[in-house]
């Protein structure tokens, strides 16, 4: 499953250096699949769209911290715990009931948006 941030949010910031995936972005700012990834040019997602790595994609949230599900991967592949999670002061970075992924699914998406 990814991570998410709850609306209880205080915008401080803490999180967004810690992602090894750059999957948590400022409210309001765009996201790019491209953003701390080693993907570049046409890449496919959602079952089979066809988008540019390096397109600007719409925020997730314009009030708050967010996290991309789809960039997501609980740090499985680089820490024992999700780092948004452990550096957070108001432990707003909880589990994402709508995203469930094993371990297995999890390193798949890592070894995909970190192609060696």
């Amino acid at each position: 499953m990814a991570i998410m941030i709850t609306d209880e949010c205080i915008n401080c910031g803490a999180c967004e250096p810690e992602c090894p995936n750059n999957a948590i972005y400022e409210g309001g700012a765009n996201w790019r699949w491209a953003d701390g990834t080693t993907l570049k040019g046409t890449i496919e997602v959602d079952g089979g769209k066809q988008v540019d790595a390096t397109n600007p994609q719409v925020p997730v949230s314009d009030e708050y911290y967010y996290i991309v599900s789809d960039k997501c991967t609980e740090c499985v592949g680089f820490h024992e715990e999700p780092q948004c999670a452990a550096v957070c002061p108001v432990d707003c970075c909880v589990d994402d009931p709508d995203y469930r992924e094993s371990q297995e699914q999890l390193l798949k998406k890592k070894d995909w948006l970190h192609i060696a």
